[in-house]
């Protein structure tokens, strides 16, 4: 465990280096919130939606905040894996998935929390059909906080799938590309899941991607109230445990047959 514990905190160190960056995603991500505020503020102004404005903003301000956890990948794996350099990691006395679990985990949540704690403050402070609104309650506040813990947890499965794939494909493009779609997609980044036709919702809420940020959201704003929080947070372990079930398996398959190209 201690193993996994210093790989999580060099990693956490690492991602702490790159302060321009960070400052770069930060403007960034607060230019597409106010795009798509405007953008659903304009909606709105035509065709009221079921979910009132105000719920929306926060939808968008929170999504833009996490938005460093659902797309950041580990440039350091990719190209170990692309040059054969992950055979010194096979000699390592530890489990290879949990080594990397522990550091994408690792850069998801630096990243996430470097760029979301200046932007909430922004959000807060602007006038109100622009802004963030406040937590529906206390307790959906914290089932929310849980709840994006383990969406944490979940995209950082999911995340290892996909190098589980990279490592028989030797190009991530192709399966990083698929993932992005998916997650911009049904994790409501490029639409609130809301607003999906009512056809879709039974289907789109339990897929992972749902589990998220979604979930973490919809606690937040109160549309999953919290004496319904318990079967939310049911559901994002359930994920968990599948996800890294299929990652162990997939990973100790891709170890039997590795073969390490160059001299």
């Amino acid at each position: 465990m201690k193993a996994y514990l210093s790989a999580f905190r060099l990693r956490r160190r690492l991602e702490l280096q790159y302060r321009g960056a960070v400052l770069g995603g930060i403007i960034c991500q607060m230019f597409f919130g106010l795009i798509l505020i405007a953008v659903y503020r304009a909606l709105y102004a035509g065709k009221p939606q079921t979910m009132p404005l105000r719920e929306i903003t926060s939808y968008v301000w929170l999504q833009q905040a996490f938005f460093r956890m659902l797309l950041a990948s580990d440039p350091e794996l990719l190209d170990k894996i692309r040059t054969g350099s992950i055979a010194y990691d096979l000699c390592r006395p530890l489990n290879l998935y949990g080594f990397y679990y522990a550091r994408i985990m690792a850069q998801k949540l630096m990243g996430s929390l470097l760029r979301a704690a200046p932007m909430l403050v922004f959000a807060f402070l602007l006038p109100e059909g622009w802004g963030l609104m406040l937590p529906a309650s206390a307790a959906g506040l914290a089932w929310s906080l849980a709840a994006l813990i383990l969406g944490l947890l979940c995209v950082s499965a999911l995340e290892n799938i996909t190098m589980g794939f990279t490592m028989r494909t030797l190009d991530s493009r192709g399966m990083q590309a698929m993932l992005n779609m998916l997650l911009m997609i049904f994790a409501g980044n490029i639409l609130p899941l809301t607003l999906f036709p009512d056809s879709w919702q039974p289907v789109i809420r339990l897929l992972p991607y749902a589990q998220l940020l979604d979930a973490p959201i919809r606690l937040y704003t109160g549309q999953v109230p919290p004496e319904a929080a318990r079967g939310v947070l049911q559901l994002q372990t359930g994920w968990i445990l599948l996800l890294i079930g299929l990652g162990i398996l997939f990973w100790r398959q891709n170890q039997k047959r590795i073969v390490i190209q160059g001299g």
